[in-house]
């Protein structure tokens, strides 16, 4: 069955034509979506996972052949990471062609950090299935690109950054303070202030009280080495 034009134009910017364009189909259908006669991504999102995280092992010892297993390690995390997978799915706009229940969609889904990274990774077990190891190894090289060569930079996360750079400078742990909550429960949405104990603050909101903790420690990061 020949592809829709969103997913046509998926294919265009993955730079990867489906032999098999159901795998591409299925690869982009979540589990809201699910019925009897077409299956969902979480399968692929398992096999993807792990065919990314292979590629990026073997990047990283390319990429620098006297790293100790102990740095290559966080810069691993770094580049596999559900956040890192939704970037990247941002990028090729991987949100418009996503196939999503009605609860989904009005609560946003196509915007999704969860969702999106999940189907980025259905999405390189797809190429993986439909052409080999070569080409998927070939599509995250080419869509993760400099973030390979950069990533010690984002190694660590916000907040042990936060942290880090708080005690050497005498200052207490930093403080994550829930300032806000909005939307529906089940789909909530939080403000977090991150504070230090000199008094410098930042705030940022997000789908889980995780991630809006982690972008308030990066924009208090942002702030005090401004």
């Amino acid at each position: 069955m020949k592809l829709s034009a969103d997913l046509q134009a998926l294919e265009q910017r993955l730079g990867h034509h489906f032999t098999r364009p159901d795998l591409l189909r299925r690869a982009v259908t979540h589990g809201s979506m699910s019925t009897p006669g077409r299956e969902d991504n979480q399968r692929l999102e398992f096999l993807g996972d792990r065919v990314l995280g292979l590629v990026m092992a073997e990047a990283l010892l390319e990429a620098d052949r006297n790293a100790t297993e102990g740095q290559m390690a966080p810069r691993f995390n770094a580049l596999v990471r559900k956040e890192t997978c939704a970037d990247v799915a941002r990028q090729i706009a991987l949100g418009d062609a996503l196939k999503l229940g009605r609860s989904e969609q009005k609560t946003g889904g196509r915007r999704k950090m969860a969702l999106l990274g999940d189907a980025m990774e259905a999405v390189i077990a797809a190429v993986y299935l439909d052409a080999g190891f070569d080409a998927a190894r070939g599509l995250i090289l080419r869509l993760w690109g400099d973030r390979i060569a950069t990533v010690e930079e984002d190694a660590k996360d916000a907040k042990t950054s936060l942290q880090e750079w708080a005690q050497a400078r005498g200052l207490k742990v930093p403080e994550y303070v829930q300032t806000g909550r909005s939307g529906p429960d089940h789909a909530p949405i939080f403000t977090i202030e991150a504070r230090l104990s000199s008094g410098q603050s930042a705030e940022a909101t997000a789908g889980s009280k995780r991630n809006a903790e982690q972008a308030a420690a990066k924009a208090l990061l942002a702030l005090i080495k401004a």
